[in-house]
């Protein structure tokens, strides 16, 4: 568990949790000079026959050394010396115990990390060797070892380890420096606008850095990515610079090493991966017990997002959020009074369970803003190289989209796909250079991959608002997209399908020739009724925004879509959106009729009135009290013969949000009129209780406040 916690601390250069150098404490002379006669024994035999392709001299220096003290090592053991130690002869194993694990991790950086990420650091690297090596005479400037009983050859050994650690200097290999500053350079030019010559480039990377092809080239990239993604602001390189570097090495990947790459393979891959990660976490969750500061207060489950609130107290985001949004104005755990709402980002206790979660093999689930704000953060400092490298990448990648082999313009799509994962100015010239026509065409591919990565580049480039246009008014572009949600080729292609109707339908003028693409709102229907979570995510809210347009009422009635939303009602993963589509619908006499049929549809918006989050109960309340204005007198007597719903609008009017009391008042004032009328008149008098609460007499700001987070998730794959 220690090596892995120093190991990621090493990586990302971060402070390594403490039991990270705990040494043993409760082990007998005997068994401290065993474990440590293990752990040497094994380091040595890992690593001394691998041949490392940066720090070569650095850590066969170190290795040696180690060699050394297994030599010591083994000879206390054999002869029974080492059951009668010193008591400064234990202090000074104990530290060694340590030295051998940090130089254990140090050699496991080295092999394990991309070479790129090795060359990036590699001053940095050759300091840590340094430090180890100071160690290392330290430790001999204070061992007793006329405390300990050894022969002339292995105190030989010793005092000639001794003398060369005292002598030993900082070590930056020239060649290695050398390749270094290369690299650099192509970050240069790329800066002054110029690309660089692809000899030069070639030398570099296929004969400087032994990457002779494409799945090594995008192994190289991915690491540099996961460094950007765990950055850290006062770390060299910069994001700025690594963004950079990420941007030539994608270049190179096709410039250098072409298109002919296993993408079955790659998926395959990815699968396994994911159901590795699932079968980790049952494990670790099932044995592991999570430290108390790293759990939520509110739920006592480990924390995704932890924030700070003005009593001083952590919790996670989405809960504390939660807890605010109900009323609430205290502090969950203090009980004090809350100055203000604010929530500041706990980063440091963040890393911290990212250092726990690794070091215990717990795959940490990141908050789902984490893509965006990565995003966000490269986003603000674009440099001027990344963003020509980027532009040429997009350039061979167009070019090959255009006139490549089938299997070429597959690895484009994905290469596309990528590139406009993130940065506005990756998405704009990427359609600027004429990408949508050529993955339109891919669209319609029988190759699943082709079609998958294709229809998601799609999505990713919808994102910039100028390329909507572009899209929408590109020949055939829409029905492609809705001819994939129908008979995508895979679920992955069918989500990301609605998921890109969902950004078009961000335009108000689209959302109508949208809902009349034939089949479209059907199939946002079906997978709303049977997707998986995320895709029926995509679904309920592309269907929210075409509920916006009055003009789509009956198209979404005569699909199908009132009963899907009515249905997922019961959904808690897309409870929200629903009622607030049917918030929406119901506005109109033709859409309250349709809800007010659907047989559960009362019964849903009283059941999220009652156990929903606080924007689902406002957009519970707001949907009854529009079916109650439009719908007439039968819909107005099923609704307010709705068991509980006095007691769920009081409940309402003391916690809800402010939009939500607002509309509570609103019912409970159409629920009084109707008691008082029956009192007097007999009957339910529905038709009494609505003389002022015309169609005109509403507010005209409504579609502002149903409440739905709007968001486009972007793949991350």
């Amino acid at each position: 568990m220690a090596t892995a916690a120093i190991f990621s601390s090493l990586r990302r250069r971060r402070s390594p949790s403490l039991e990270a150098f705990l040494a043993p404490v409760d082990l007998t002379d005997v068994a401290l000079v065993q474990t440590l006669v293990s752990v040497s024994t094994e380091l040595v035999s890992c690593f001394s026959g691998k041949s490392l392709f940066f720090q070569r001299k650095n850590s066969r220096s170190l290795i040696r050394k180690i060699e050394v003290f297994v030599v010591l090592l083994e000879y206390l053991r054999d002869s029974g010396a080492g059951s009668a130690l010193s008591p400064p002869t234990i202090v000074c194993f104990k530290e060694l115990y340590l030295l051998l694990y940090r130089s254990k991790i140090l050699l496991d950086c080295c092999v394990q990390s991309s070479k790129l990420w090795l060359l990036l650091q590699n001053h940095t690297i050759s300091g840590h060797f340094h430090d180890l090596n100071q160690e290392i005479s330290t430790l001999l400037d204070v061992f007793p070892l006329d405390d300990v009983e050894l022969s002339e050859d292995v105190r030989e050994q010793i005092d000639l380890m001794h003398k060369q650690s005292r002598k030993a200097t900082l070590f930056i290999d020239k060649e290695e420096e050398d390749l270094r500053v290369s690299f650099f350079s192509f970050l240069d030019e790329f800066e002054k606008g110029k690309i660089p010559n692809m000899v030069d480039l070639r030398m570099f990377f296929v004969e400087g850095l032994g990457i002779k092809d494409a799945k090594s080239s995008r192994a190289e990239i991915e690491f540099l990515e996961e460094q950007i993604v765990n950055h850290e602001g006062d770390i060299e390189p910069t994001a700025s610079v690594l963004n950079g570097f990420v941007a030539i090495a994608r270049y190179c990947r096709f410039l250098l090493y072409g298109f002919e790459e296993n993408e079955v393979e790659l998926q395959i891959g990815n699968q396994k991966k994911l159901r590795k990660g699932l079968i980790s976490q049952e494990i670790a969750e099932t044995f592991i017990t999570i430290p108390k500061d790293f759990c939520c207060p509110i739920s006592l489950d480990l924390m995704r997002d932890p924030v700070i609130i003005s009593t001083g107290q952590t919790y996670d985001r989405s809960l504390i959020s939660r807890w605010m949004e109900e009323g609430h104005c205290t502090c969950p755990k203090t009980g004090q009074m809350l100055m203000n709402t604010r929530l500041v980002p706990n980063r440091a206790l963040r890393n911290l369970i990212v250092q726990w979660c690794t070091a215990h093999g717990i795959p940490y689930d990141p908050p789902e803003n984490t893509d965006s704000l990565v995003e966000a953060f490269a986003a603000a400092m674009p440099s001027k190289a990344a963003i020509e490298a980027n532009r040429a990448t997009a350039t061979l990648l167009i070019h090959k989209l255009a006139s490549g082999s089938q299997h070429a313009k597959t690895v484009a799509a994905r290469g596309i796909r990528l590139l406009a994962k993130s940065g506005r100015e990756n998405r704009a010239f990427i359609a600027e250079a004429g990408a949508i026509p050529h993955l339109r065409n891919l669209l319609s591919s029988t190759n699943s991959i082709a079609q998958e990565n294709s229809v998601t580049a799609i999505l990713n480039l919808s994102i910039h608002d100028k390329n909507k246009s572009q899209i929408m008014d590109e020949t055939g572009c829409l029905g492609s997209i809705v001819g994939v949600l129908r008979f995508g080729l895979t679920t992955e292609a069918r989500e990301n399908a609605a998921a890109t109707l969902f950004s078009l339908s961000a335009v108000h003028d689209y959302k109508k020739r949208i809902a009349d693409e034939e089949g479209a709102v059907e199939a946002l229907a079906g997978l709303l009724r049977a997707g998986t979570p995320r895709g029926k995510k995509d679904a309920v809210t592309a269907l929210f925004n075409l509920s916006t347009h009055t003009e789509n009422c009956l198209r979404m009635i005569e699909a199908g879509a009132v009963t899907a939303l009515v249905g997922a009602l019961g959904n808690e993963g897309v409870a929200e959106e629903a009622a607030g589509a049917l918030a929406l619908i119901v506005r109109q006499p033709i859409g309250a009729k349709a809800v007010g049929g659907e047989e559960m549809a009362v019964a849903g918006l009283i059941g999220m009135m009652r156990c929903g989050t606080p924007r689902g109960k406002e957009n519970a309340v707001a949907a009854l009290l529009e079916l109650c204005r439009s719908g007439g007198t039968v819909a107005t007597e099923k609704v307010l013969k709705a068991p509980a719903l006095w007691g769920l609008l009081q409940s309402l009017l003391f916690t809800g949000t402010k939009r939500a009391r607002r509309k509570a008042a609103s019912l409970a004032r159409v629920f009084q009129r109707c008691e008082n009328y029956s009192l007097h008149f007999g009957g339910l008098g529905a038709g009494y209780a609505f003389a002022g609460n015309s169609a005109p007499n509403r507010d005209s700001s409504f579609v502002n406040e149903v409440s739905v987070p709007v968001s486009i998730s972007v793949p991350v794959l």
